[in-house]
């Protein structure tokens, strides 16, 4: 089982957003299950959870782990072929986010733009990986920082804008034969809090304009 994989398919994206089948690739994902033994877990007769396995089954959410005699029946145990899945903008692929539209570094929504594009293209690079049965080589960066004040935080963007930039600068080869593009993108933004126990002192993220 994958730790996580990208439904590039609309059909796919349709069939795991239906209620009761993301219920299914839940349970799935916690280990193998038969009809039988999802009944009774989401609350609805066996041939019902058979349907909605079978259209899981079809668009590749779930896999078959093994079969297991019960009585006179054979049973056939499901697993999810993933324990948690993204949807992909190309599964929306006519009005998916296009941050070339417009470039504004100080936008939220620019920031979600590239950050759709980024579950787009990793997404296609991993299905295109495993189809050649090769490794993708990627880095991440995932950090916390408090800024003691806003004055702060813009000197922080200033600095990190610089040393990136200069990165770029020195190791950028566009004529270099044989060498391969990379995609650099690096992103800061609030940290949502946890919703609070009591409501009076729930507090509203804080929102970039």
């Amino acid at each position: 089982m994958l730790d996580v994989t990208v439904i590039e398919d609309p059909e796919a994206a349709a069939v795991s957003l239906d209620p009761i089948r993301a219920r299914l690739l839940a349970e799935l994902a916690a280990g193998p299950a038969s009809a039988a033994m999802l009944a009774g877990k989401v609350g609805l007769p066996r041939q019902k959870v058979n349907y909605h396995l079978k259209a899981l089954e079809r668009h590749g959410l779930v896999e078959l782990a093994g079969e297991r005699r019960k009585g006179n029946v054979t049973e056939r145990l499901m697993r999810a072929t993933a324990a948690s899945y993204v949807i992909s903008p190309l599964a929306l692929a006519s009005v998916q986010p296009d941050p070339d539209r417009f470039r504004d570094q100080l936008s939220a929504r620019w920031l979600l733009a590239l950050g759709a594009r980024l579950v787009r293209d990793v997404g296609s690079l991993i299905t295109g990986a495993a189809k050649a049965r090769k490794r993708l080589a990627t880095y991440a960066l995932d950090g916390e920082v408090r800024f003691a004040s806003a004055a702060e935080r813009a000197a922080f963007i200033e600095e990190l804008t610089a040393g990136v930039s200069a990165l770029i600068r020195k190791y950028d080869a566009p004529g270099a034969e044989g060498g391969r593009d990379h995609r650099i993108v690096v992103a800061v933004h609030p940290t949502l809090k946890p919703p609070s126990a009591t409501p009076e002192t729930t507090e509203t993220p804080e929102l970039n304009p």
